[in-house]
């Protein structure tokens, strides 16, 4: 059987070298352009798999191909873009990696598998997480060990965030809310900044340590 994983991010990048190593016939896509119809048929993937994806995928490709999304979130919570940082702003602490099955709807498909993931900590800490959820999940389904269940609850939807969006208009705000919107915009995504006149902070990174709150970044 072959396999198509569909990623870009280091992070991502990472599970594909661990699951091309456990088996051999995982085909990587990295960039848009080469997700198309023609190439698919010619590899025939049993499962098309898209951990970490930032483009719509054609329906003829989600019609004829078992397509499996991981989202991070809690389905059917927080449908949409940008689940970590929409989460995160509203001081959501605990989620779930879910893979669901691809339809013509909107992260609404059926469910195969869910796990844990902690949104706590740097963003790379939270990808550390996902790494290997991700890995784990896949393995499982490759081996078929889940079962396809239907979403259960009240979705909610969320937008994908704009580099817009990552401006601070002021400071007045708590110490634990500026700590999450640094930090839940950490590279790779547009940083958090203030404009300050003509000048413009550009925050790389937060630390909170009890009440003190400390942050890194540069001047442009």
């Amino acid at each position: 059987m072959n396999y198509v994983y569909c990623a870009h991010r280091k992070y991502s990048l990472n599970v594909f070298k661990k699951l091309k190593k456990k088996y051999k016939n995982f085909i990587l896509v990295n960039g848009n352009d080469n997700l198309t119809l023609s190439k698919i048929k010619k590899i025939n993937p049993q499962f098309i798999f898209f951990p970490d994806w930032s483009w719509i995928v054609p329906n003829e490709i989600i019609k004829n191909y078992q397509c499996i999304c991981i989202h991070e979130s809690n389905l059917p919570k927080f449908r949409g873009g940008s689940p970590l940082q929409n989460q995160i702003i509203r001081g959501i602490k605990k989620t779930k990696s879910t893979a669901f099955l691809m339809n013509d709807k909107l992260d609404a498909g059926k469910i195969l598998l869910k796990k844990d993931l902690s949104l706590d900590g740097t963003l790379d800490e939270i990808f550390h997480r996902m790494e290997k959820n991700n890995y784990d999940l896949i393995t499982k389904i490759i081996q078929g060990k889940f079962k396809l269940l239907s979403q259960k609850g009240k979705p909610t939807f969320y937008n994908r965030r704009k580099p817009f969006q990552s401006e601070l208009k002021n400071l007045n705000h708590s110490k634990l809310y500026l700590h999450d919107f640094i930090r839940m915009l950490a590279d790779p995504y547009p940083n958090a900044f203030i404009k300050i006149g003509k000048k413009k902070i550009v925050f790389k990174s937060s630390k909170l340590d009890g009440k003190k709150l400390s942050f890194e970044g540069e001047i442009e």
